[in-house]
């Protein structure tokens, strides 16, 4: 199918910022295009990229345990899971969105837009996994490899080392009880979008104060988020709140 001018213009740039030249540049427009989208578009015959990010998902899980596999060989299976979802998660995904800033070339409503759907952690995680599979489908399993090796993998040494693997809702319970004497709970803010496509907003709150805010796909994942955001901002809070 044929693209606009500033459509190629603008996935040329996206091609050399990833390092990867597509055969078929529409695939590459199909795994940037969030589903608000089509309701502005003129492109009858253009999809959302939900499907892409189903096989990006796939092929994601495949890559990371094969590196796992072969760069950690001393460690058990249960620590290879754990680094695994680590890696996979929707926060780490964003991160590697960022990196590229890839929420510059989603093709999104411009009520999304001005929501701040260009920075929301799980749009740039799904597009990420979109991403991924089109360039599985148009350049196969190597080159999907070669791109992780660029924007992903580097992260999975720091999740080892620091074992940011581990459960952060855990984590947290147990320093608030040993700093405080108080355990965190957790309080919904908020949940957007349709059934099938829910967000929520989790706070996590330790006495009367909100140390953080998470968001994520269901309500255990956004209390995760929110809980990790409190454990990375720990002694600013302290700090914030007189403790």
């Amino acid at each position: 199918m044929s693209l606009k001018s500033e459509d190629e213009a603008k996935l040329h740039n996206l091609e050399r910022r990833i390092k990867v030249e597509f055969h078929d540049l529409y695939l590459l427009k199909t795994a940037l295009t969030h589903r608000s989208y089509l309701n502005e578009a003129r492109e009858h015959d253009l999809q959302n990229n939900e499907r892409l990010e189903f096989l990006g998902d796939a092929v994601l899980e495949v890559l990371v345990t094969e590196f796992l596999f072969q760069n950690y060989a001393d460690r058990s299976e249960g620590d290879l899971t754990s680094f695994r979802a680590a890696t996979v998660r929707t926060e780490s995904l964003a991160e590697a969105s960022q990196s590229i800033e890839l929420g510059e070339y989603i093709y999104m409503s411009k009520g999304e837009e001005r929501t701040g759907g260009r920075q929301r952690t799980y749009i740039l995680a799904n597009t990420f996994e979109a991403l991924l599979g089109a360039i599985y489908l148009d350049q196969k399993l190597p080159v999907a490899k070669v791109f992780l090796e660029q924007f992903l993998f580097p992260k999975i040494s720091g999740i080892v080392e620091k074992r940011l693997d581990i459960d952060s809702k855990s984590k947290l319970q147990e320093v608030a009880q040993e700093k405080l004497g108080i355990t965190p709970v957790y309080e919904m803010v908020s949940s957007n979008g349709p059934d099938h496509l829910k967000t929520f907003v989790m706070a996590v709150k330790i006495g009367d104060n909100v140390y953080a805010n998470g968001e994520g796909k269901n309500k255990q994942e956004a209390e995760q988020i929110a809980a990790r955001n409190a454990l990375e901002n720990w002694d600013n809070l302290l700090n914030k709140y007189g403790c």
